[in-house]
């Protein structure tokens, strides 16, 4: 029988020094009872300190203290971090503890891809030596850039290196065994199985749990309840009992941030698809339109966070929902993708694999299209989603971004063409009433996708804008569509910091 320990005991299994693994995805499964334990410990006995944590994707979101930062407020609970993501907050709200820890240069942290992370523990797990892959070349990834490290301390502690292997450019980065791994599922039977069946992902527990486990390490299982051994059909244990040491109980966990349960997220029950609130009217929804026309009915399409993943709301609008199968890699495949705290959970989803199977889907190219998002774009094509210097706590980092975008036979990036604009769009026009900060610059602060690696691979890539459509070409970004009621050199041209050039058959975007 696996044991059933409190919180306070399982805290007390972890070491000074110790690795952990978490599986989260953000506010999705994120065992936040058990992490919080853990810095309750730390306030209490001082202890363990210097941990090194994994987190391929974020772990809590930023609003009172949840995931990472139940050990970050703490100084010297942390050593290193190497995260997906990480927790971010608007300006409004204080800057999550995690970033305080960054930005003072008192952790080395690092953002690695998080199928490259996934792909780190799997290959601990199999004691093989770490993943060789292109995921990251011509990136901040890359350890000619900034081999990624958000810091000083972590630039002095590389942990990938670039190298040439059978006549190609890879990037090599270390397996890492955790000694801890932390989990999350709905259900333990007494001998330790667990089943996932009010989750909305699975993301990587068993792989997690596996790198810890082939190491003699401790794998500890957050789970909503606990049943009799044999009631779990086999089909249903994601994580077998074999692989799990510990299990504590949270009858108050919720699904998801400010999701309490619904069982259309765990694909329990279908909910009508008269109940998903559309995009309300606005220059963001102009752009999220235009983005949807790049879709032919039949197309596998992954969706990233922010402007992007409204258009499947957009094909709801337009009859068209379910001409396309939207995947996201958290590992939800069909259905409709959440937005807001929920993101990363898919509404009446036709299935839901881990997250690993999905990241290497996406790395392989598997899928027709990728819908994305950018914060900068330079004169060489380069997309900065990653990273901004003077407030970096605005984002979340790179998450599987660089996965995705690696061999994407075709990318449409979707953002606002400046920043803090006032616009306005209505009966087939857009007016701009007041113009916004330059997101077209010189050079971006940071690489999160390379164009010159897009062209070396011969990939697709197109830019969406509210006031125009532009493209990446051999020599630069040509501009090919322009918005009704736009002034194509003050409203474009002028703004942006490097020269465009324009299609000789410049055409006008659809006033739809």
């Amino acid at each position: 029988m696996r044991k059933h320990i409190s919180f306070e005991a399982a805290a007390g299994l972890i070491a000074d020094g110790d690795v952990l693994a978490v599986s989260s995805a953000s506010g999705v499964a994120c065992p936040d009872r058990m992490l919080a334990a853990l810095g309750e410990r730390f306030a209490r006995e001082g202890h363990p300190r210097d941990l090194t944590t994994l987190h391929p994707i974020a772990t809590g979101d930023s609003y009172g203290q949840k995931g990472i930062d139940h050990l970050a407020q703490h100084s010297g609970m942390l050593a290193r971090v190497l995260a997906g993501s990480y927790p971010s907050a608007p300006s409004s709200l204080p800057m999550p503890a995690i970033w305080r820890r960054i930005i003072d240069d008192e952790i080395a942290a690092y953002n690695v891809p998080a199928g490259v992370l996934f792909s780190m523990l799997r290959d601990a797990a199999a004691k093989r030596p770490g993943p060789l892959t292109q995921v990251g070349l011509g990136t901040f990834v890359d350890p000619r850039i900034e081999g990624a490290a958000m810091n000083a301390r972590a630039a002095a502690a590389p942990i990938v290196e670039h190298l040439e292997f059978a006549g190609r450019e890879w990037l090599h980065f270390p397996a890492i065994a955790p000694r801890v791994a932390l989990i999350r599922a709905t259900s333990a039977d007494e001998r330790g199985n667990l089943s996932y069946e009010h989750e909305g992902a699975f993301l990587g527990a068993h792989d997690v749990a596996l790198a810890a486990h082939n190491h003699g390490g401790l794998v500890i299982a957050q789970v909503k309840r606990l049943v009799k051994a044999g009631t779990i059909r086999p089909q249903r244990v994601f994580v077998p009992g074999t692989l799990v040491d510990y299990v504590v109980v949270d009858p108050e966990q919720w699904q998801a941030t400010q999701t309490p349960y619904d069982p259309a997220v765990s694909g329990e029950v279908a909910c009508p698809e008269t109940s998903f609130e559309l995009p309300p009217w606005g220059p963001e929804k102009v752009i999220a339109r235009r983005a949807a026309q790049e879709l032919q009915a039949g197309m596998v399409v992954n969706l990233g966070f922010g402007i992007s993943a409204n258009v499947p709301r957009i094909l709801l609008e337009e009859g068209q929902f379910g001409a396309v199968t939207c995947a996201i890699e958290q590992g939800a495949v069909g259905g409709m993708p959440l937005i807001g705290f929920a993101f990363g959970c898919s509404a009446n989803a036709e299935a839901i694999v881990p997250s690993p199977q999905q990241f290497i889907y996406f790395e392989g190219g598997g899928f027709d299209l990728s819908l994305l998002s950018f914060m900068q774009i330079d004169r060489a094509g380069n997309v900065n989603v990653s990273r901004l210097a003077a407030r970096p706590y605005l984002t979340s980092g790179v998450g599987g971004f660089v996965d995705i975008t690696t061999h994407a036979p075709r990318i449409v990036y979707s953002g606002l063409y400046t920043a803090g604009a006032k616009l306005e769009a209505g009966g087939g026009r857009l007016t701009i009433l007041k113009e916004g900060k330059v997101k077209l610059v010189h050079a971006v602060e940071q690489i999160s996708f390379s164009g010159d690696m897009a062209r070396r691979r011969g990939q697709s890539v197109r830019y969406v804008t509210e006031r125009c459509v532009f493209d990446l070409v051999e020599d630069g970004l040509i501009v090919r569509e322009i918005a009704p009621g736009v002034d194509l050199e003050r409203d474009v041209l002028s703004l942006a910091a490097f020269p465009l050039k324009v299609d000789p058959q410049l055409r006008t975007m659809d006033a739809a």
